[in-house]
């Protein structure tokens, strides 16, 4: 056999395989594409159909009672010693030059 004919006979083993496989693959991504196009319909419908359902309330709508807010302890109630940490250090010494 020459070069040429070699050369022939690889290039269409080569390509024997390879035609297939692109095709099956090329087959494979347009399904993937129309599954997800009917699936994306499929939801918009079922948006479609939530938007156009009226809404019902059972009961009127409440006041909610005020959440419970934190007591503020008065800085006498803190021993003497626990009172000075928390001022300040300018407070501090404001405090006991006076």
């Amino acid at each position: 056999m020459s070069k040429q004919t070699t050369f022939a006979l690889a290039c269409a083993a080569a390509l024997s395989a390879l035609i297939p496989g692109v095709g099956g693959y090329l087959s494979a991504r347009m399904e993937a594409i129309e599954t997800a196009e009917r699936n994306l319909r499929a939801r918009e419908s079922r948006l479609e159909l939530r938007e156009a359902r009226p809404v019902a309330f059972l009961g009127p709508c409440l006041r909610t009672p005020p959440s419970p807010r934190s007591r503020h302890v008065p800085a006498t109630a803190l021993g003497d010693r626990e009172h000075r940490q928390r001022r300040p250090r300018g407070l501090q010494k404001e405090l006991e030059r006076q």
